[in-house]
């Protein structure tokens, strides 16, 4: 099997990467464009490179032309902008993330590993996991605020819900954490499968009760509820998110741009009083929680 493989060079890959995805790419990724490496980052960031090359792959036989055309639209290089197409084989690509992945620490108490790169450290949780079928591996910045947010909790509330949950990340971290029980929602039933295998991996399964895409999420109410999709569906769900969250209970909400914060927060404002919220590389998580 082919896939058609599209080369960005743009100053603003993380709106490509939101581009991208959003003309059905089925995967994006972040390369050094100019060997120039970042070679000792603050602790907790994951800062892309200062010359930074966006892959998307697509499913083989995808016309490329509008996808360009889409890109050169809105990204500010305009008709400048710089796309190779080229047509890439079939790899593991599992196999190829893990090549390079290392283990990441998030907090003081949360390690993300690879199942072959495992760390055990005094006092922490390691939460080991394959991307499998899904997205979510702890590298993107959204994922990344999501699991600090989780670390810094000294106590979990359970049920938690993670809605939009892709590999499970966010669930399975929840509950190495201390949470008792968790569910886990999403439209793609591969990311259902991909949370449940992680979460079997990691000794939680038992505590991991996912929904699929046409079954109704349990109406709770959460102490937590997590969501870490895009601005978009973020405030299409307000009334439901709110409607699932107990009172006193906080919701975590990322997957926006910075630029994007101020219209989902407003979404939320009959519901929810928000707490200072925190940014990386362009992209923001936002933290509040539900009125009496």
């Amino acid at each position: 099997m082919a896939w058609l493989q599209l080369r960005v060079h743009t100053t603003h890959p993380e709106f490509a990467d939101e581009l991208l995805l959003g003309q059905d790419a089925v995967s994006v990724s972040f390369v050094d464009a100019a060997d120039d490496p970042v070679l000792e980052p603050a602790p907790g960031e994951t800062p892309l490179w200062p010359s930074t090359l966006t892959l998307g792959l697509f499913r083989d036989g995808t016309d490329p032309a509008p996808v360009i055309a889409t890109l050169r639209a809105l990204l500010p290089e305009g008709a400048g902008l710089r796309v190779d197409a080229e047509i890439v084989e079939d790899r593991d690509w599992v196999r190829v993330w893990l090549k390079d992945c290392e283990p990441m620490k998030f907090g003081h108490r949360l390690w993300v590993c690879p199942r072959e790169k495992r760390v055990d450290e005094p006092g922490c949780e390691t939460l080991l996991l394959d991307p499998g079928l899904a997205f979510g591996t702890g590298t993107h910045p959204t994922t990344a605020l999501c699991l600090d947010w989780l670390a810094a909790r000294p106590a979990l509330a359970s049920p938690v819900l993670d809605y939009g949950c892709g590999s499970g990340i966010l669930a399975i971290a929840a509950l190495k954490l201390g949470a008792a029980r968790a569910v886990a929602y999403d439209i793609d039933p591969q990311a259902l499968i991909a949370s449940r295998d992680n979460a079997a991996v990691n000794g939680v399964g038992a505590a991991l009760l996912t929904v699929e895409p046409d079954e109704r999420v349990p109406p709770g109410p959460y102490p937590l509820i997590l969501a870490n999709i895009l601005a978009g569906p973020l405030i299409a769900l307000a009334p439901q998110l709110s409607g699932l969250l107990a009172a006193g209970g906080d919701l975590v909400l990322a997957g926006l741009l910075e630029r994007q914060a101020d219209e989902v927060r407003a979404a939320y404002a009959r519901w929810i009083d928000w707490q200072p919220e925190a940014t990386r590389e362009g992209w923001t998580r936002l933290w509040g929680r539900r009125r009496s």
